[in-house]
């Protein structure tokens, strides 16, 4: 039986099929997910191009095209797909970013024309739970961060991420773009901080992505001087907290497997290894 196969960019009226899809692992995909309900198919709303991979007339894998070229239940001959597209098209993104395997053929397929990369991060344990740890009590003191808060939180968001992806989000545009996203997670009630007496951030995490399957904490940042002094854990206690109860049964995040400390705390409060992720930084 002959069987077509074909890749194309999807278009509004592609939503339903695309979110079937997406919804076939609902913590892999919930970054993706919780754009999409939001915004639907169309690029400009969506923020970049979600690729679709048919197989006898069906849609069977994904891959969103925008700050981030993420694979979705991509399989070896989609990805393959993918990164002709992604080849033609140039390289456009600051990363490419998902489960472990598929991220790792899209990246050995781009590698001659996108390469080199800046960093490969191929091994980030995807860890999830779904409920309260029973000897982590929550900190009482990490709260949501008001609208009015947003300069207070913003330089430990931007020491964060420049720790985590080795450079400052304030280059390029001067950090409108992440600032704007900073703001946006403030406003929504996604973005907990404990403040210590001075006003100054002692812990913070966010909660990035969100459906009502399941949500994912990212941007987890103690300040230096308080590491090492049993902040986090508790920290993440009451962060999940919040998540299982305001926002979705299922909690995930994904973490570099280098970070031991980070590693601890997590699954100190519960969270088990599922799956990986990889990401690639440019």
């Amino acid at each position: 039986m002959l069987t077509q196969t074909t890749s194309r960019v999807l278009e509004p009226s592609d939503l339903d099929a695309a979110l079937a899809i997406l919804d076939c692992d609902p913590v892999a995909n919930a970054f993706v997910t919780s754009r999409v309900r939001v915004a639907g198919l169309d690029p400009w709303r969506l923020g970049g191009e979600m690729w679709g991979w048919y197989e006898d007339g069906m849609l069977t894998s994904l891959c969103y095209a925008g700050a981030n070229l993420v694979p979705i239940c991509a399989t070896p001959r989609a990805v393959r797909a993918f990164a002709d597209r992604a080849r033609r098209a140039g390289r456009r993104c600051s990363s490419i970013v998902g489960p472990a395997e598929p991220t790792a053929l899209l990246w050995r397929l781009l590698e001659p024309s996108w390469g080199p990369a800046r960093d490969v991060r191929a091994h980030q344990p995807l860890m999830v739970t779904d409920r309260m740890p029973a000897d982590v009590a929550p900190d009482p003191y990490v709260r949501r961060i008001r609208k009015d808060e947003i300069e207070t939180i913003m330089p430990a968001c931007v020491a964060m991420f420049t720790e985590e992806v080795g450079v400052s989000p304030l280059a390029g545009d001067g950090g409108l773009l992440y600032q704007a996203r900073v703001a946006e997670l403030v406003g929504s009630g996604r973005s907990f901080a404990r403040l210590d007496e001075h006003g100054k951030v002692v812990f913070k995490a966010e909660i990035g992505a969100a459906t009502d399957r399941a949500c994912q904490i990212q941007g987890v940042w103690v300040a230096p001087e308080y590491r090492g002094r049993g902040v986090a854990a508790p920290g993440m206690a009451a962060v999940l907290r919040y998540a299982l109860e305001d926002v979705a049964p299922v909690v995930s995040l994904y973490v570099n497997d280098f970070n031991t400390a980070a590693r601890r705390t997590y699954t100190r409060v519960g969270f088990q290894e599922v799956g990986a992720f990889m990401s690639v930084l440019f």
